[in-house]
């Protein structure tokens, strides 16, 4: 399977960023690895339209693009650059059930009532999350067809 974003895509991109430290000090074995559980993540949502060749292994490139958008390489990127930075996916999703937190007489509480969108759909980062929004169904959606 083919990642969205190379390292080459990446190292350009940082390049317009603020604290990409996580992503410079990083092997290229922990880039390709954070690459493709970055690709992975965004391979488990559900997109508008088709792909454009059912057959192929991604998500993208959808309907009659023979490229991946640049925005969808953005995501990849920003995702592998959380995950460089120690964010677990596990430990995110276990937290969002946590209402309360406390150590010693210091407690935190959290409100539950609206979940973080990027977090249910196991996505680390929001920024990602902005990027892949626009190309996502909507989940509140049905499709009917009529057929004779």
């Amino acid at each position: 399977m083919a990642n969205y974003a190379d390292s080459s895509f990446c190292d350009t991109y940082f390049t317009t960023k603020l604290n990409t430290e996580s992503w410079d000090e990083a092997s290229d074995e922990e880039k390709t690895a954070a690459l493709t559980m970055a690709t992975d993540s965004i391979d488990r949502l559900n997109y508008l339209g088709e792909k454009t060749d059912p057959d192929q292994e991604n998500q993208f490139p959808r309907d009659a693009d023979t490229i991946v958008p640049e925005d969808i390489q953005k995501a990849c990127a920003e995702i592998a650059l959380r995950l460089l930075d120690g964010v677990d996916p596990e430990i995110e999703f276990e937290n969002l059930s946590m209402v309360s937190q406390g150590y010693a007489n210091v407690r935190s509480t959290y409100d539950r009532s609206q979940l973080p969108p990027h977090l249910v759909a196991g996505i680390v980062s929001v920024t990602a999350w902005r990027f892949l929004k626009p190309f996502l169904r909507d989940w509140r959606g049905l499709a009917i067809n009529r057929v004779s």
